[in-house]
């Protein structure tokens, strides 16, 4: 996306930060520190972070700067603000003058002491998996028009769904690697199931018995000892012996 008005990055360049970063916190890094550049150049000095609500307490995840994880700890020290009513209540909020907004008189008086004159919290939308959101801090008051809150809103909108995607490709991965590391598993416990049935000269399901029972004696699970004993007859004549 380009709006000349705030010198946004495109949309599409959200998926190259992607599939550039290592993992999501790098991505969610990557964007908050684009962001904030883009928007710095026409509003004064603006810093990003991204905050996730936690059962106990909020964190900030990412952030452009360690001036913007400081700020977002100012609304941690009161419990509300204008970033953590938009995480939890999945709504853009927005605070024109810290100095003269009436919804957080406390905050306000310290985001303003801290050089915050306006801010906006913009929720992520990650598909109730949790709640979080964007948070944007800037030096003047009024800093973000309703052009600036539309550009940054498809921003993240951009973002939430690449989170998506990114959550899913992981899952994805994981559920790869179980079922490759259960299939490995089995390989193994039918090589030892071979092994044992050459060396009693007994059925598959008698080796099979013979072998948890072995494991159920030395308290080890059963690929494990699998494991021992394919790599045991793999290196020569087989050492261990099972009674039935």
């Amino acid at each position: 996306m380009t709006e000349p008005e705030t010198n946004a990055p495109p949309v599409g360049q959200l998926h190259h930060l992607l599939l550039e970063s290592q993992d999501i916190t790098g991505f969610l890094n990557a964007f908050t520190t684009t962001l904030a550049q883009a928007l710095s150049t026409d509003l004064g000095q603006v810093w990003c972070a991204v905050t996730l609500l936690r059962p106990k307490r909020s964190t900030t995840v990412a952030a452009s700067s360690p001036d913007a994880e400081a700020l977002d700890e100012i609304q941690y020290h009161y419990g509300d603000g204008p970033c953590l009513t938009a995480a939890r209540e999945h709504r853009v909020v927005h605070l024109e003058d810290t100095r003269t907004d009436s919804r957080w008189p406390e905050y306000g008086k310290a985001a303003a002491a801290n050089g915050v004159l306006s801010a906006v919290g913009v929720p992520l939308e990650l598909g109730g998996e949790a709640a979080a959101a964007l948070d944007l801090y800037a030096d003047r008051p009024q800093a973000f028009d309703q052009a600036v809150l539309e550009v940054v809103q498809a921003q993240v909108a951009a973002a939430s769904a690449a989170l998506r995607l990114a959550v899913r490709m992981e899952n994805h991965r994981d559920a790869e690697a179980d079922l490759k590391a259960a299939m490995a598993s089995r390989t193994t416990i039918d090589l030892a199931v071979g092994i044992v049935m050459g060396q009693n000269r007994c059925s598959q399901q008698e080796a099979f018995e013979i072998l948890k029972a072995a494991s159920s004696h030395r308290n080890i699970k059963l690929r494990e000892l699998a494991a021992d004993l394919v790599a045991t007859v793999g290196r020569g004549p087989a050492t261990t012996h099972f009674d039935a």
